[in-house]
């Protein structure tokens, strides 16, 4: 796993992990299992079919209860498996904050 890191910054699990891929307004929800993840993408494999589903952008659920999500926007579909892209929401940036000001130093 550390290999896989280092050469790309994707992850891949042996036996995948079971998420939940969720619409933005809540009217649907279906299983798949998460096969590689990184910092901006990630694969999965569908269990049910996903015709007729917007996919633009939608939840990517990591607990059965939506508690750890992210949300995300279709990359592409080969047959039963998709890629995906993490998309980056509003105020989710820091910056970098000065717990002191400059004009408060006096020069010696």
């Amino acid at each position: 796993m550390a290999d896989d890191i280092a050469s790309g910054g994707r992850v891949t699990f042996g036996r995948g992990y079971n998420v939940w891929i969720m619409g933005i307004d809540g009217t649907w929800r279906r299983n798949c299992v998460l096969t590689a993840v990184s910092m901006h993408d990630a694969e999965l494999t569908l269990e049910s079919s996903i015709e007729g589903l917007n996919l633009k952008e939608f939840f990517l659920l990591l607990s059965s209860t939506g508690l750890a999500y992210r949300r995300c926007e279709l990359v592409k579909v080969n047959g039963a498996q998709i890629d995906i892209r993490f998309l980056n929401t509003k105020g989710t940036t820091k910056k970098k904050s000065s717990t002191r000001d400059d004009s408060d130093m006096v020069s010696a």
